[in-house]
């Protein structure tokens, strides 16, 4: 494409859109627009002459599980799949990139988008998405990994600012798009609306370009979010390049490059990675092409099987789809909740409701009673006939979940229960039978702790997708077999949550003072009690672990176990992998998350399951050093069902990185003399000083102890012969 001939106006329009979907195009120059869309499940592509801000008025889609679900699959394959369905289906709508995946963490179950999100896990947020990412790019069609960084919360999202140290920014909210930065090459990166320790997203070099582009190596096209640039020259000197939708004054880049405020060569960076993301792209969408729109429908039904987390189960699921008669109740059943509210809400190509597919199954032996309206309050002519329903049948299903105002892009809900309304109908339904199970629909965690103690199963469906009406009947009657594990803690109460007082924080800044600890790496530190743990999900099957081996492999180690399934019934099984630190210079969670696998076994079968850990699965982000750190010492190897469910452990033993700590004025004592070099020039400065090598003192006493933990600058005021020029001597040879 002929940028050399570009002007300066052009070059500057070409770093904004043309419109709400399109970047701009200068037909001389050979630029063609391209389309972006919504669509980390399922696209929403505006017609032509469409409202941009009419959510419902988008071309039908495949409404596929949103990532809350599909996380829960815990199965890379399967998110690889969706992506290639989604890419498909973009080269039929020419839709040269769908703005997804969102891998920010899901810090609070507050958060009114945690159902865009895949965990409150970084390594398993970026190992789904990477799959996902790299299914969709391989039909040619590109990415654009978001929310980058940070957004964790909608409340006073456009300007607040996360106040994050730099650990917890590199152990938690950033490992995700590095490895799918790394890993799957996205063709863009959308910046978020936040600030990031007072500094804007949009307009942060450190972010942009020192992080993703300098230390990461990423080569492709940074793109705002719609709206979130504030300051179109500073955003373009951070390292952005696209600012969307058409923020209307590309003048100010034009005189910023005119009076020398702005280097043209910045532009035309931009401008080169716009053209090589045409070029990347313009491919796929050269042709006409179509999908295989039942397939795709099937397919959402897949990851919906796979994804719906059976959270507890006294027996009575399976249901017998032979005998019986079963009640459906709750309006949820006739009318799902299937995605969650915003920008990316899809106009499905069609809608499974629980109601037909249960009918479908048993016909007559089928009942149902609405119990509520979805957005209305208690009614009590609704209530007195799921009663009834529930008195007349052998077991009642009720559906619960969330209303779309309390689950939606752009606010944050204030508590986790259920509706009054939708509790009101479970209590009365369990006080007329004795065989209640219940199916939840909802985008981010719910309270489970107050009802679950009076129902036999709860089944856990968070929002499947179109498919998912279909795919809870065959799970309520064993024609699939659950196999999802929680990727969020349940807790006990909100007030368990670790960010519970700094969530979602006021004045315009939220400080993220519970730092590595979100999720289950709190839970699980403190032992604190919860509903149900990170990992967790029940089978109609049962699987033994057994026989763990480690080896070395690489930097880091290998972990060999066998799975068997102990069962009658088909099923799969995820067994997690968790590091624990035996002994850190650091405080550390009780342990992490570091690789997984799904199996697949028929009864009575086993299969041996290798999971490989690089040296990265034992660092810490050290503050001090300011890179990440891998200490010599014995680390366990944890395999389990669930973050609190270890079936299997073994200890290793790492050599570290190998890497010595970096010395300084104010290192300890006892750090410098540790240090391989350090240390012989330290105690050669004492023996000149004071005519020995050994410390004045006894290590063990109390001055020694003092003295050991004292920075080398202070220490040397205790010693004749030593000042500040000596440490700063001994600096300089042990950087040598």
């Amino acid at each position: 494409m002929a940028t050399r001939t570009l002007t300066l106006e052009q070059k500057a329009a070409l770093t904004s859109g043309s419109d709400f979907w399109h970047t701009e195009a200068v037909p001389d120059a050979g630029i063609p627009r391209i389309m972006v869309s919504d669509g980390p499940h399922g696209l929403r592509k505006q017609p032509e002459d469409g409202d941009p801000f009419d959510i419902g008025g988008s071309v039908p889609a495949t409404c596929f599980p949103p990532a809350v679900a599909l996380a829960c699959t815990w199965n890379v394959e399967l998110a690889r799949a969706e992506g290639e369905a989604l890419g498909e289906e973009a080269r039929a709508e020419k839709i040269s990139v769908i703005l997804g995946p969102g891998v920010n963490i899901r810090r609070s179950p507050l958060c009114g988008r945690n159902f865009e999100y895949f965990s409150e896990d970084p390594f398993l947020a970026g190992e789904l998405g990477a799959a996902w990412v790299e299914g969709v790019q391989s039909q040619g069609v590109g990415t654009s990994l978001k929310h980058f960084a940070a957004n964790n919360q909608e409340t006073d999202r456009l300007r607040v600012s996360a106040r994050i140290d730099d650990r917890t920014l590199r152990e938690i909210y950033l490992p995700a798009f590095e490895r799918i930065v790394k890993g799957a090459r996205p063709l863009t990166v959308m910046c978020s609306y936040n600030k990031i320790n007072g500094v804007y997203s949009s307009e942060n070099r450190w972010l942009l370009t020192e992080l993703l582009r300098d230390e990461w190596g990423y080569d492709g096209l940074v793109v705002s979010d719609w709206g979130a640039v504030n300051d179109r020259v500073a955003a373009v000197s951070a390292g952005l390049d696209l600012t969307m939708p058409v923020p209307g004054n590309d003048d100010v880049l034009v005189d910023a490059v005119s009076s020398g405020v702005l280097d043209e060569s910045v532009l035309d960076v931009a401008v080169e990675r716009l053209t090589t993301l045409i070029e990347r792209t313009q491919d796929a969408v050269a042709d006409d092409v179509s999908y295989d729109v039942d397939a795709h429908h099937a397919l959402a039904k897949s990851v919906a099987l796979e994804a719906a987390v059976l959270l507890k189960n006294d027996g009575i699921l399976p249901l017998d789809p032979g005998a019986g008669t079963v009640g459906l109740i709750g309006e949820f059943a006739r009318t799902p909740l299937f995605q969650g509210q915003g920008s990316s809400q899809v106009v499905a190509t069609r809608v499974d409701s629980a109601l037909d597919a249960v009918t479908a199954l048993i016909g007559d032996r089928a009942r149902f009673a609405p119990g509520f309206e979805i957005e209305g309050g208690e009614d009590a002519a609704l209530l007195a006939e799921a009663v009834e329903v529930a008195r007349a049948v052998d077991v009642a299903v009720v559906f619960l979940g969330l209303p779309a105002s309390y689950d939606s892009e752009g606010a944050d809900r204030t508590h986790i229960f259920l509706p009054p309304s939708q509790l009101a109908v479970l209590d009365a339904v369990v006080a007329a039978s004795p065989n209640v199970v219940v199916v939840l629909s909802n985008g981010s965690v719910v309270s489970v702790s107050d009802w679950q103690d009076g129902v036999r199963a709860v089944l856990e469906g968070w929002l499947l997708g179109q498919a998912g009406g279909a795919a809870t009947a065959d799970l309520l009657f064993g024609v699939a077999n659950p196999s999802g594990k929680l990727t969020e803690t349940i807790p006990l109460r909100l007030e368990d949550t670790p960010c519970h007082l700094n969530f979602p924080g006021s004045d315009g800044e939220v400080e993220y003072g519970e730092r590595v600890y979100v999720g289950y790496r709190y839970h699980d530190t403190v032992g604190a009690p919860v509903a149900y743990p990170f990992g967790h999900g029940l089978s109609y099957t049962t699987f033994e672990y057994s026989d763990l081996s480690v080896a070395p492999a690489g930097d880091g180690f290998a972990a060999t176990f066998t799975v068997t399934n102990t069962g009658t019934r088909a099923g799969s099984e995820t067994a997690q992998v968790y590091v624990r630190d035996v002994e850190s210079s650091v405080d550390r969670p009780a342990h992490e998350l570091k690789g997984f696998a799904k199996v697949a076994l028929e009864p009575g079968a086993s299969q041996t399951v290798t999971v490989e850990l690089d040296g990265r699965a034992l660092a810490f982000w050290s503050l001090r050093e300011q890179r990440w750190l891998v200490e010599a010492g014995e680390f366990e190897l944890q395999v389990g069902a669930s973050s609190r469910d270890i079936r299997l452990a073994a200890t290793v033993v790492s050599p570290g990185d190998g890497i010595p700590m970096t010395l300084t004025g104010l290192s300890l004592v006892s750090e410098w003399l540790a240090h391989p070099a350090g240390g012989p020039i330290l105690r050669a400065a004492l023996q000149q000083a004071i005519g020995t090598s050994e410390l004045p003192f006894d290590p063990e006493s109390v001055i020694g102890r003092m003295a050991l933990g004292s920075p080398l600058l202070k220490f040397v005021n205790f010693i004749p012969g030593m000042d500040s020029r000596t440490v700063a001597q001994l600096v300089a040879a042990a950087a040598r």
